[in-house]
C-alpha cells in the first residue's frame, strides 16, 4: 500500500505556503507515515508538534532557513556530521532546544526531496527584507565551510540561490570572500578593487561598517545577532589588513 501521508501533506502544504509549505507539508506527512507504517513509534509525539509548529505563515525565516540549508548540504552529494552539528548548534541557540528537535526532523525529510531552489528563493525574497538575506547567504557559506573544504558544488548552489533571492553580485562576493580566501579577498569584503586610493578604502570600510552592523539584523535573533558580528569582524580585519599593507595611518 503506497505511503500517502507525505504526498496529501506536501499537497497541502503548497496550498496553505507556497514551495516552503510543500516541503515541510511533505516532512509532516512523511512523519505521520512513519507512525502508520510503524517505522518510528517515537516520532507520532513529534509529528503532532510540528504539525502545530508548521502551520505557520509563508514569511517564517525558519522555514526559509530549513529548505535552503538542505540545498547546500545535499550540492555535493554527500551529508556530512560536521554539516549537521553546525545546523544543530545554530538551530539551539536560535530557537531551543524543543524547537530544534522539530526542526531537525523536518530536516531531514527535506533532504530526501528534490528541492525547487528558484521557486522556494522567489518566496523567500517576497517575505524578507535584504539584510535578512545576506545574513541568510553568510549562513550558507557557514554550513558549506563547516568540515573546513568548501567545494565549488557548494559554492555554486549558493551562488545560484544567491541570484535567485535578488542579493547584488558584489554583496555576494563580499561574503564568498570571508570564507574563501583569495589573493584580494579583503578588498573584496569591501567591495572595491585593489587599485583605489586610499582614501576610496577609508569611505569603503564606513560604508561597509553601516551595512553589516550587527543592528541591522537584531529583529531576527540571538545567533544571528552572533553571526552578524562575526561577518561585521570580518570587514573591521579586511580594514585593518590593508591598511597595514598600504601603511595607512
Amino acid at each position: 500500500m503506497a505511503k500517502l501521508g507525505k504526498w496529501i501533506g506536501g499537497g497541502l502544504g503548497w496550498a496553505f505556503g507556497g514551495p516552503i509549505g510543500a516541503l515541510l507539508g511533505f516532512a509532516v506527512g512523511s512523519a505521520i507515515d512513519s507512525t502508520i507504517y510503524g517505522e518510528e513509534e517515537s516520532v507520532n509525539s513529534q509529528s503532532n508538534s510540528t504539525r502545530r509548529h508548521y502551520s505557520s505563515q509563508p514569511n517564517d525565516f525558519a522555514m526559509s532557513l530549513m529548505v535552503l540549508v538542505a540545498a547546500v548540504m545535499k550540492a555535493d552529494g554527500k551529508i556530512l556530521k560536521a554539516e549537521l552539528d553546525f545546523v544543530k548548534r545554530f538551530f539551539k541557540k536560535q530557537f531551543g532546544s524543543e524547537k530544534t528537535q522539530q526542526h531537525l526532523i523536518t530536516l531531514r525529510d527535506i533532504l530526501k526531496k528534490d528541492i525547487p531552489i528558484e521557486e522556494v528563493c522567489i518566496q523567500i525574497r517576497t517575505y524578507t527584507v535584504m539584510s535578512a538575506r545576506i545574513q541568510l547567504l553568510h549562513l550558507l557559506f557557514g554550513v558549506a565551510s563547516s568540515d573546513n573544504d568548501i567545494s565549488q558544488q557548494e559554492i555554486d548552489i549558493i551562488s545560484r540561490i544567491s541570484a535567485y533571492l535578488g542579493i547584488p553580485t558584489h554583496d555576494f562576493n563580499s561574503i564568498k570572500a570571508m570564507f574563501v580566501k583569495q589573493k584580494h579577498s579583503d578588498y573584496q569584503i569591501l567591495e572595491i578593487e585593489a587599485n583605489v586610493s586610499d582614501e576610496e578604502v577609508k569611505k569603503a570600510y564606513r560604508r561597509m561598517a553601516v551595512k553589516y552592523h550587527p543592528d541591522k539584523v537584531s529583529h531576527m535573533g540571538e545567533e544571528f545577532q552572533h553571526a552578524a558580528k562575526e561577518k561585521f569582524q570580518k570587514v573591521q580585519e579586511a580594514y585593518e589588513n590593508i591598511k597595514k599593507q598600504r601603511e595607512i595611518k
